[in-house]
């Protein structure tokens, strides 16, 4: 069998300047896939403000892609207070002018059992998720109004597609977003405001990789390569293209849905995921 096809680089998929003078508002873009839709975004000439709750995160991830070369600044924002985003929102467009694209990808989530999870936790995660979403999107709106338009990109995921046992608030919010972003699509649509998402399928994290680590050894000591072997037959049995995602995919989607060659498209809830979520059924609880 052929060798999976990697993520294409942005220069090699679409014109170089594509994004020159306009402005991306990234949530959660100080790491993970919001850091690679800010890196695509901004080799294609956008300005990227990333936002995140911790200021030094985005701190470093701006100074980072200004180092390369790119154009980015950093905010500090907690997407569940309504007042702090409209805040922000302010402040982007006082200091950029304009607002082009806003990428809801701020996220919290976590395994836990449904019967045991406390009220506390199922708000948290559904305020990041859900409503952060929302209220950055209200924001944002009369910014896109009065420049003639915009796009808003909405971060989903597939797992509530079939139920997925331990992620009950996460997939009950994702589930809401992409009800949300159907609505705001048509609701938004006479503001030229196009309102898309991407459900992406399974990119290595942090905390995947840790779920792929097996124990030390009889000796005690850890088999380094045991979890790339363990997530390479993952990926060859699991996912129909036979490997696992990156950040540079939903990079090049978020690109898409903010070219103009997806000028007539709102409302999508697009599957980036090599297909895996049609292969899989749910774990057992």
């Amino acid at each position: 069998m052929t060798a999976p096809i990697p993520p294409a680089a942005p220069l090699d998929v679409f014109r170089p300047g594509l994004f020159d003078g306009q402005v991306a508002l990234i949530t959660g873009g100080g790491s993970g896939i919001g850091r690679g839709i800010a890196d695509t975004l901004t080799a294609l000439g956008a300005h990227v403000v990333l936002a995140s709750r911790k200021q030094e995160r985005v701190d470093a991830a701006a100074a980072e892609i200004r180092a390369a070369g790119g154009r980015a600044s950093a905010v500090a924002v907690d997407v569940r207070e309504a007042e702090r985003v409209q805040q922000v929102v302010a402040q982007v467009r006082e200091a950029h002018g304009r607002i082009d694209l806003l990428v809801n990808n701020a996220a919290g989530n976590f395994y836990a059992p449904s019967e045991t999870l406390t009220a506390n936790a199922w708000k948290s995660v559904v305020e990041i998720d859900l409503y952060g979403t929302f209220f950055c999107s209200q924001a944002v709106l009369p910014v896109m109004r009065g420049q003639g338009g915009g796009s808003i990109v909405n971060i989903s995921m597939t797992l509530h597609y079939r139920g997925w046992p331990l992620m009950a608030h996460a997939t009950a919010a994702k589930a809401g977003i992409d009800a949300l972003t159907r609505t705001l699509a048509v609701e938004w649509a006479r503001d030229r405001v196009r309102v898309n998402a991407i459900a992406p399928g399974p990119i290595p994290t942090e905390g995947v990789r840790k779920a792929f680590t097996p124990p030390p050894t009889a000796e005690g000591v850890p088999d380094v390569f045991a979890v790339d072997r363990a997530m390479a037959s993952y990926a060859k049995k699991a996912i129909p293209l036979q490997r696992w995602g990156a950040p540079a995919d939903i990079g090049n989607m978020v690109a898409f849905l903010m070219s103009p060659a997806a000028s007539w498209i709102t409302g999508a809830i697009l599957v980036v995921d090599g297909g895996e979520w049609l292969a899989k059924t749910a774990p057992s609880a």
